[in-house]
């Protein structure tokens, strides 16, 4: 835990204090930032990291180990009496403090503290503002090895696309049958040869599936993909190593010699979006310039606003990126939140505007590493619909 630098951010916040709780694991950020890992957490506990002075732990005596290991004065508690007064005294004096909380559940990958809870706090004329920003400076930003298992995961992700689109193409080539499924177990193939793991996917979508931004293909619900049809990979995994964090990107195909005008016009659209939303953030970091998740989203969504697509960019252009593949950095949205957060160095995001249409979906997705002053796409960037039956290709 790094407590000194947790203090000196505190002080500098205008915060008394940052109060962590569980019960049952359900905030798994508490345990990453403080680096603990009881065994049972079937009780209450309270952990006050104060701006000055020694840290407070409030625990049931039936699990008086779980912040073993925590510097800090420790109370126990076994009713609830006495829980309420031990987290009175810890909070003696203390007018401002963090939560794992969101005003209006604006960031939900933050807002895990429950509403009961929050009011107890707040019942000792404890005021409770967002832990959103600290989260981000603490479990957001990446260390060296995390970029390099990023970059390392990168390179099988791609050429899990590429296994992906071949798998295809030898497929139609051949006469042979091929399903959404078969192209989402050929790229898995790649991934376990490669090392790398993911949580679900990845997505292997064609024609009206690819309108769904979320789509999943099971071996059971698959269709098939053959000549003329329009194919969309959304491909995400991490390094089967601990500590290691994701890489995510979308690309799309035209199983034919020459992509259809209408595919390549609304992907230009898109591709123009994710541009302007990277140079964006490039010229900022450049300049210096503090800039935020929501305006980033404005770029992109502006350009597909303004090319009448407006009503079928149905999600924000991105989200951070980490050990989780949504994860608690600055997210680039100003359409499902508005993301007040700051843009700040050792994090990285996706760039990945979307148009969905009834009949067909594109989307094109990058990820953005941000650095003290500079940016950048950090794999591959697609130009164009890939012509899978074209003699290039």
């Amino acid at each position: 835990m790094e407590l000194n630098q947790i203090q000196s951010t505190l002080r500098e916040s205008g915060l008394d204090g940052w109060l962590f709780y569980d019960h049952h694991r359900r905030d798994p950020i508490a345990y990453r930032i403080l680096k603990i890992n009881p065994p049972m957490c079937t009780r209450r506990w309270y952990y006050l990291i104060p701006a000055e002075g020694v840290p407070a732990k409030l625990i049931h005596r039936v699990e008086r180990g779980n912040l073993a290991g925590l510097p800090g004065a420790e109370i126990q508690y076994s009713s609830w009496e006495e829980q309420h007064g031990g987290l009175k005294k810890i909070l003696e004096g203390k007018k401002r403090i963090a939560m794992q909380y969101s005003p209006l559940n604006d960031i939900p990958y933050v807002g895990l503290v429950d509403a009961g809870t929050i009011e107890l706090v707040k019942s000792f004329g404890v005021e409770v503002v967002s832990s959103a920003d600290l989260v981000q400076l603490f479990e957001a930003r990446w260390s060296e090895d995390a970029l390099a298992s990023h970059l390392q995961a990168g390179k099988v992700v791609h050429a899990a696309v590429r296994a992906g689109f071949a798998a295809i193409r030898e497929a139609v080539s051949s006469g042979n049958g091929i399903t959404e499924y078969d192209v989402h177990q050929a790229m898995l193939r790649v991934f376990e040869g490669g090392g790398v793991v993911t949580d679900e996917g990845p997505v292997a979508a064609v024609n009206r599936n690819t309108a769904n931004p979320h789509y999943m293909p099971t071996r059971d619900r698959s269709l098939p993909v053959g000549v003329n049809d329009f194919v969309l990979l959304d491909v995400w995994g991490k390094m089967d190593k601990p500590g290691s964090v994701y890489f995510d990107i979308t690309w799309t195909c035209f199983v034919g010699v020459e992509v259809p005008r209408r595919y390549a016009e609304v992907f230009e659209t898109v591709r123009q979006a994710r541009d302007a939303a990277v140079d964006f953030v490039q010229a900022a970091m450049q300049s210096g310039r503090t800039i935020y998740g929501y305006e980033v989203d404005d770029v992109a969504r502006g350009i597909i606003n303004r090319r009448g697509y407006g009503h079928c960019f149905v999600h924000r252009t991105g989200h951070s990126i980490g050990e989780d593949v949504h994860a608690n950095g600055a997210n680039i949205d100003n359409f499902e939140t508005r993301d007040t957060r700051q843009i700040i160095p050792r994090t990285c995001f996706s760039i990945e505007p979307g148009i969905y249409l009834p009949e067909f979906g594109v989307r094109s997705e990058v990820n953005v590493f941000v650095e003290e002053s500079s940016a950048r796409v950090t794999g591959e960037i697609q130009q164009a619909i890939v012509p899978i039956l074209a003699a290039a290709y």
